[in-house]
């Protein structure tokens, strides 16, 4: 897998104040990303080109406009998987739009945008020095210091994969720089809906998923106050507000559902642990 190039300092730091983590935007970078959308929108395909990974087939176009040359991942994906699952190249939307709405600030820009005649979901490149699937199969050392950092990112990610029902969070789609910052691609397969992921979490205590080597659960054990806050304040309009049409009703109303799950979970682990052990 080629190493990606990283875009213009995406990721840096700073989730809030008082809670800096390297792998978020930073204020300014927040600031910018209307213009990045914009960009996708509108500048020049230059070139493009098949990418081989993953079973999306999406596209690399390489995006020009007033001096500025940007990669970009296309798609557009329509696919249903068979039990009321979809890999649907607006979950891609829908992800960075609730990515923005929470602030995760983990996921690239993406709009939509045509291409080739046809709609799809264009998303500004996220290079990086690793995967997690490189991580794992180069046996590659998570530095000391940079330990509890990449802890802390995990348990995060895995929470935002229970929160949107991403049920195919491959270690190809968990992205790390090399001073590992973390960042997130690929979300065509999240946001199910139908009951098994709505009286579910995929991850967690109860989750959907195990671990095939011992069958335990993975856990969420720290969460960050503003990003429950952040949860806690979701409801149908605001995520309907937020997501536009790329999310049907159905999907929003299930996001709600495991919005409970979620908050029960962490009420749990607060109650077995201590809220100090689990929240920071």
């Amino acid at each position: 897998m080629k190493k990606r190039l990283l875009i213009i300092n995406l990721f840096l730091c700073s989730f809030s104040a008082g809670f800096l983590v390297r792998g978020q935007f930073t204020p300014r970078e927040i600031a910018q990303r209307e213009q990045w959308e914009e960009f996708l929108k509108t500048a020049e395909i230059a070139k493009y080109e098949t990418i081989p990974e993953g079973v999306t087939k999406p596209w690399k176009l390489y995006l020009k406009k007033e001096g500025i040359e940007k990669k970009a991942a296309w798609k557009n994906i329509n696919r249903d998987l068979g039990g009321g699952a979809m890999d649907n190249w607006k979950y891609e939307i829908a992800a960075y739009r609730m990515d923005k709405l929470i602030g995760l600030n983990m996921v690239p820009p993406a709009v939509e945008r045509e291409f080739r005649g046809k709609k799809g979901a264009i998303s500004l490149w996220a290079d990086s020095q690793y995967s997690a699937l490189e991580i794992m199969d180069q046996g590659i050392k998570i530095p000391e210091s940079a330990q509890k950092q990449y802890d802390d990112m995990k348990y995060i990610t895995r929470l935002w994969d229970c929160l949107i029902a991403n049920d195919d969070p491959t270690q190809q789609n968990t992205l790390y720089t090399e001073d590992w910052r973390t960042i997130l691609i690929d979300h065509s397969r999240a946001f199910r809906s139908n009951k098994e992921y709505t009286e579910r979490l995929v991850l967690g205590i109860n989750g959907i998923k195990k671990n095939r080597a011992d069958g335990k659960p993975f856990l969420f054990r720290r969460v960050p106050r503003v990003l429950l806050d952040k949860i806690k304040a979701l409801d149908i309009a605001n995520i309907k507000q937020a997501v536009g049409p790329y999310l049907t009703d159905k999907e929003i109303e299930s996001i709600i559902a495991r919005k409970k799950l979620i908050l029960d979970e962490i009420a749990q682990m607060i109650k077995q642990n201590g809220e100090d052990k689990v929240l920071f």
